[in-house]
C-alpha cells in the first residue's frame, strides 16, 4: 500500500510571519509618525516666531498633514501671504526637498491674547483722531478683521473716513492720513543723492499724505514722481 503524508504548514512558522510582517508595519508607522512630529514642530517654531511679539499669550493649533504624502525633507515654512499677520486661520506653506520644489500646505488656527485700540467715544466722518479718542482693550487677536489697526501709532493723526462707534476697533479702510499737499499747489521738489541736493519748483497734480508718491508738473511738459515727506515739500532720491 502506498501512503502519502500530506504536513500542514508548521503554525509556529505561521505565526513568525505574521509577527515579521506586524513590526514591519509598526516600524514603517512610527518612522512616518516621527516624520510628522518633526514636520510640525518646525512649522510650530516658525509661527511662534512670527506671533510671539504681537502678544502676551500664543495658542498654536496644527492640523497634521496627509498621511498619504510623501516625508518632506528638510521643511521650510512659509507664510503665502507674508503682508499680512498670521492670526485666526490660516494657510502655512511648507518647502520641502533640497531645492525646495515640493511644496505642502498646512492650516492652523493662531490665536494670540494682547491689547488692542478701541474707540473711545462714537467718532463723527472726517474727525482727526487725538490719543484721547483711544481706548485700550485686551482680547484675542485672531477674533479682529485682518483689517484692524492694533497700535496707536497706526491710528492718532489719521482722518476718519466713516463714523465709529464707541469700543470699535479701527480698520485701516476706515482712517486716511492728512493731506500735506493738495492738487494744484505749488510745491517744492527736492532732488538729492550722495553728493548733490537740488530743489525746484513745481505743480502738484495730485493730493498726498505722508510717503506717498504723486506726480508733479513743471512748466508746461515735463512731469515727475516724488515722495511726500512733509507739508508742501515732496522728494526725489537718486
Amino acid at each position: 500500500m502506498l501512503r502519502q503524508r500530506f504536513t500542514k504548514p508548521s503554525t509556529l512558522r505561521f505565526w513568525q510571519v505574521v509577527l515579521l510582517l506586524a513590526i514591519l508595519c509598526v516600524t514603517s508607522f512610527t518612522t512616518a509618525q516621527a516624520d510628522d512630529d518633526n514636520l510640525l514642530q518646525q512649522v510650530h517654531s516658525f509661527l511662534y516666531a512670527e506671533t510671539q511679539a504681537l502678544g502676551e499669550e500664543v495658542v498654536i493649533d496644527l492640523q497634521p498633514p496627509s498621511p498619504h504624502l510623501p516625508e518632506c525633507v528638510q521643511p521650510e515654512p512659509f507664510l503665502p501671504n507674508a503682508n499680512q499677520a498670521p492670526l485666526g486661520r490660516v494657510s502655512v506653506g511648507v518647502r520641502c526637498g533640497e531645492n525646495g520644489r515640493q511644496v505642502r500646505y498646512l492650516q492652523a488656527q493662531i490665536d494670540v491674547i494682547g491689547s488692542y485700540m478701541v474707540a473711545a467715544r462714537d467718532i463723527e466722518r472726517g474727525t482727526l483722531i487725538t490719543p484721547n479718542m483711544l481706548s485700550e482693550r485686551d482680547g484675542n487677536l485672531g477674533d479682529l478683521s485682518a483689517q484692524a489697526l492694533t497700535d496707536e501709532e497706526d491710528i492718532v493723526g489719521k482722518i476718519t473716513q466713516r463714523p465709529i462707534r464707541s469700543g470699535s476697533a479701527f480698520l485701516a479702510h476706515y482712517l486716511q492720513a492728512p493731506h500735506l499737499v493738495e492738487r494744484g499747489q505749488r510745491v517744492t521738489v527736492i532732488a538729492q543723492g550722495s553728493a548733490f541736493r537740488v530743489s525746484r519748483e513745481g505743480e502738484a497734480l495730485e493730493n498726498g499724505a505722508l510717503g506717498e508718491q504723486i506726480r508733479v508738473r513743471f512748466g508746461s511738459r515735463e512731469i515727475m514722481t516724488a515722495r511726500v515727506t512733509e507739508r508742501g515739500v515732496l522728494v526725489v532720491d537718486f
